[in-house]
């Protein structure tokens, strides 16, 4: 595909041909308005009433042109540098600079920084300090707007340094796979931190690499508001009526360092000179007065009137009161609100084995949420490498059931942006060890999006994991620990058909980001009648599987299994067995209530021990229940090491063997 690239000035050079005086003097004033805010806060910062400050002196044309391109309700993902994209949207200033000073009136209830938050009021969606999942987000954004049939687009920024991660990459080829409207936006201002563009990539231009994902790219002088603008409107209204990925490259420069406290040391002098020559409000200025479409007194009236509205706007931030903390305030607002609603099971039921229950599950859900969307590797035709999504397509279409590229990270993230424009999204996991490919999403997007700026992510991550089918280290893991650690993230795991499908029913209605894990093992091995409509069953709620006063047993998963073969092998031990069943959130008056009956108790999970979920468990009942318990709390996973491959070494690594002596020994104590 041919790359369409437009010429670098080495001067500003301007062609209003299209535009009125008055539209001229509009895109002014918003070139005009950031810049002055923006030499505000940079007195304010050394004062020290704000904490940081990145700024964007110097590249405010592509801000405020490719803002003035979109249509008022169509989403941008802005960075650091784009104040332009907030004040062309016209939030009101005080609640920008109550965000700056951590304030309610702001957009994150002081918990984030900066640019760092989004706001569906305004359509903006910010940035997360990790840069690469806001371009995958677009897409999410993007392909809700085609699949909801709206002409619309989304932009989505970037910096040349963001462009060297594998997001850039993933969400690049998502984006021309699905053909999806997404306006990628490089600002390539010369510098990734003080790592000069000649240590970053080695093309000549960034706009090149869209070639290999065939798509069309375009270099624009990032420093020409009316190169920016028009160019810009002309694509979103063709990608509008042609919906199509666009890669631009907006050369242009900072004039400032990354952040304040970094300074410019690291930039040659003589660079410095060369583009504050191309400064886009100075040289702007100058054409109009040049053109008679501004005088200096109107010139002045303009300044005079933002630098009111901003003395005005920070004068009424300034007055309100600091933010207090409220425990119950900040641990309600972790997760967004779900009332759970309870379908009851119907009295005909059928015999299912567990993975036929959550293809049932799974299946139904698909049929109450009509705005539900199936991503992962090889779920369409195939049906998925475990069939669960086998004749899927044939029901629902390739549009909700849709094969993924493989790029974990890209997907978790576009999941993200469904779940921005209202819609649900599944992703299947083809195995859950390869989770780590797409861990950060999950852990820094999905988990703290609702805690930061009030925004859910509705989406469920299937997780078939689990040893004891002789997979070896890459496909065997069972690593919920990773994710019950992580605030906002719910972690669910059934053991049984019944309750593996009625808690998926329940996972798709909770709007919170919920890890469902299957154990693989017990897919074809275990059967269950479960019932044949659709029914929900609470999260955090264990399951007691059997009763006895001499121990209680505490475990999820396959281990299950493990813990009931090995009480039937020992007849005369008479136990609590308490499947958990839900880990994050976890019932802990069902572990507290059999333990202060037993005085006992043993935690046995699949997982390697030290860290695991049993760890908590256990330091969890020395704390609550020290006084009722007659011997040391014991904990039997397996061991520190990668899940082998081999039968022999599979066996002695898991803690099925171990449990049994375990338990012996702590009932003679």
């Amino acid at each position: 595909m041919k790359i369409k690239n437009t010429p670098i000035d080495t001067q500003l050079e301007f062609d209003r041909s299209n535009y009125s005086d008055q539209r001229l003097l509009d895109l002014y004033k918003a070139l005009l308005k950031p810049r002055m805010i923006e030499e505000k806060m940079l007195v304010l910062l050394r004062q020290g009433k704000i904490s940081k400050w990145f700024s964007g002196i110097g590249q405010e044309a592509i801000s405020i042109g490719v803002t003035l391109s979109m249509e008022i309700d169509e989403y941008i993902l802005p960075m650091h540098r784009n104040l332009g994209v907030f004040t062309t949207r016209e939030i009101p200033l005080y609640r920008l600079f109550s965000q700056w000073q951590g304030k309610a009136s702001g957009f994150t209830k002081g918990r984030d920084r900066s640019f760092h938050f989004g706001t569906q009021e305004f359509k903006i969606i910010g940035m997360i300090s990790h840069l690469g999942p806001q371009l995958g987000v677009a897409d999410g954004i993007a392909l809700a707007h085609k699949l909801q049939k709206e002409q619309k687009i989304t932009a989505v920024f970037t910096g040349e340094g963001g462009t060297s991660e594998g997001d850039f990459h993933e969400a690049l080829n998502i984006a021309s796979v699905w053909q999806l409207p997404v306006l990628f936006c490089i600002e390539n201002n010369g510098y990734g931190l003080s790592t000069p563009t000649s240590e970053q990539y080695n093309c000549e231009h960034l706009a090149d690499r869209a070639v290999g994902y065939g798509m069309e790219s375009y270099i624009i002088d990032g420093n020409n508001i009316l190169k920016v603008h028009g160019r810009i409107s002309e694509l979103a209204e063709s990608m509008r009526k042609d919906p199509r990925p666009v890669l631009v490259e907006f050369k242009t420069f900072r004039m400032r360092g990354h952040e304040e406290a970094s300074g410019t040391k690291y930039v040659p002098n003589e660079l410095m000179e060369e583009w504050a020559k191309k400064d886009p409000v100075d040289n702007f200025r100058e054409f109009l007065i040049s053109q008679n479409v501004l005088s200096e007194a109107l010139d002045s009236e303009y300044k005079e009137e933002i630098k009111k509205e901003i003395d005005e706007d920070l004068k009424r931030a300034n007055s309100e009161a600091a933010i207090e903390f409220n425990e119950s305030e900040e641990l309600n607002d972790v997760y967004h609100s779900f009332n759970y609603q309870e379908f009851n099971a119907s009295e005909e039921t059928e015999e299912l084995r567990m993975i036929d229950a959550i293809s049932h599950g799974l299946k139904q859900s698909m049929q109450r949420h009509d705005n539900l969307v199936l991503m992962g590797q090889d779920i369409a035709e195939y049906g998925g490498v475990f069939k669960i999504t086998e004749n899927f397509v044939q029901e629902f279409g390739k549009e909700r059931v849709r094969n993924t590229p493989i790029c974990e990270s890209g997907i978790v993230e576009t999941a993200m942006g469904l779940s921005i424009k209202g819609m649900k999204a599944m992703v299947e996991m083809q195995f859950a060890d390869f989770i780590s490919s797409g861990f950060n999403p999950v852990v820094n997007y999905l988990a703290k999006v609702h805690y930061r700026w009030a925004q859910n992510a509705d989406v469920v991550i299937r997780m078939p994991c689990g040893a004891g089918v002789g997979a070896g280290p890459f496909h065997s893991q069972t690593n919920e620990a990773w994710f019950t650690k992580t605030p906002g993230l719910k972690v669910i795991y059934p053991a049984f058909p019944y309750d593996a499908k009625g808690l998926l029913n329940t996972a798709f209605n909770d709007p919170n980001p919920v890890l469902f894990f299957e154990h693989k093992a017990l897919y074809r091995s275990i059967r269950q009648e479960v019932p044949v409509d659709y029914y929900t069953l609470p999260f955090g709620k264990a399951s007691l599987l059997r009763e006895g006063n001499d121990v209680s047993v505490v475990t999820f998963g396959a281990a299950v299994y493990w813990a009931l073969e090995t009480l039937e092998k020992h007849s005369h031990i008479s136990a609590d067995v308490l499947d958990l069943r839900s880990l994050q959130p976890l019932d802990k008056e069902a572990i507290f209530t059999s333990v202060r009956k037993t005085g006992k108790v043993i935690i046995l999970q699949e997982d390697s021990l030290f860290g695991g979920v049993g760890s908590d468990i256990s330091a969890m009942i020395a704390e609550e229940c020290f006084e009722f318990l007659d011997a040391p709390v014991v904990r039997v996973g397996s061991l520190e090491m990668p899940v082998p491959f081999s039968k022999a070494l599979e066996e002695g690594y898991l803690p099925k063997q171990r449990f049994e002596e375990k338990i012996l020994e702590l009932l003679q104590y």
